[in-house]
């Protein structure tokens, strides 16, 4: 059975110093054992005033470069096996516009497609997505499933079994893996300090070099 968690880091229209948005993910065999470590590791290895914090998330400003660089190498340890798409929000097509006004929720259900088929193809008859709830911009999460599975199904084998949801991170340590993935990969995307060192602790985990996506959109779109 495959388990698949995945979480983004950045947003597509703020006006910030970050110029990328991310999706990163994990495959996981047990995801009960995965989840019951990194509870362990929060409520044994962090800052005593946070271990009851339901969440301590990879951008913590509390957290030292010491315990982060510690925390990203026990998660790599932990047998996580990580794909991550990206874009720079400058290449955003605008047939993801309508009316000047970014579709948000129809880019973002695109991207996790991107970033879900590159697990693909697969044997495994159970294929299952936990993604960090969010608001999706004029598309229901009943449809961001239906699109998901229907984009899918054709490449997976017969009769698979697919499950694609949509939970709250606070509770599920699972995401909040995803979580510290997607953040320090980001980091070393837009070139923060301790990003090379944290993809370092990564590079073992990933299956294949990140996926850019629209990365030529404008160069074929002003070349035809």
């Amino acid at each position: 059975m495959a388990c698949i968690f995945l979480d983004e880091s950045g947003q597509f229209t703020k006006h910030n110093n970050e110029e990328y948005f991310v999706v990163g993910s994990f495959i996981v065999g047990d995801k009960n054992r995965t989840n019951k470590r990194f509870r362990s590791w929060h409520k044994t290895r962090f800052p005593r005033k946070m271990r009851n914090q339901p969440e301590i998330k990879f951008s913590e400003v509390k957290i030292n470069s010491k315990l982060r660089l510690k925390t990203l190498k026990y998660i790599s340890d932990l047998d996580v096996r990580i794909h991550y798409s990206y874009l720079l929000r400058k290449n955003i097509p605008d047939t993801y516009k309508n009316k000047n006004k970014l579709e948000s929720g129809r880019l973002y259900t695109n991207i996790i497609g991107e970033t879900l088929e590159m697990y693909l193809p697969t044997n495994d008859l159970e294929f299952r997505v936990f993604c960090d709830k969010r608001h999706l911009k004029g598309i229901k999460p009943s449809e961001f499933k239906s699109i998901l599975k229907n984009r899918l199904a054709p490449q997976l084998p017969a009769g698979t079994i697919i499950q694609i949801e949509m939970i709250n991170s606070t509770f599920d340590a699972n995401i909040q893996i995803a979580d510290w993935i997607v953040g320090a990969l980001a980091w070393h995307l837009e070139g923060k300090e301790l990003g090379g060192e944290c993809f370092n602790i990564l590079k073992n985990n990933l299956l294949k070099d990140g996926k850019e996506l629209f990365k030529d959109h404008w160069d074929k779109k002003y070349n035809k």
